[in-house]
């Protein structure tokens, strides 16, 4: 889809440094959130997470497409710390809550 053409939408992103002492750290140091947000319903349209394999992005911006974020995020952040056990869990909530934190910055300027 091209989001670019839909006014609703905005884009942000947040980042966060990866854990030392594990493989992606080696490889990427930081991971990236970002996230395509519906305006109006205030709703995440599409998400990408920058990660060296294609399972762990499918995953992860599974379980936030579809996500209102209207009352905040902590269910998201709940549901990802119950079903995303992998190492670098707490860098992708830091990018998560990164990225909300813009659009929310954003929102109230707008």
């Amino acid at each position: 889809m091209n989001w670019g053409s839909n006014t609703k939408n905005v884009l942000v992103a947040g980042f966060a440094q990866l854990p030392k002492g594990t493989t992606l750290y080696e490889i990427q140091k930081v991971v990236g959130c970002v996230l395509v947000i519906d305006r109006d319903t205030k709703t995440i349209v599409d998400a990408s997470f920058t990660f060296v394999m294609g399972v762990t992005n499918d995953f992860i911006s599974s379980m936030v497409r579809g996500k209102s974020v209207e009352n905040g995020i902590q269910a998201i952040v709940q549901d990802i710390e119950e079903r995303f056990l992998v190492p670098p869990q707490r860098a992708i909530i830091q990018a998560l809550r990164a990225a909300y934190e813009r659009y929310c910055d954003m929102h109230e300027i707008n």
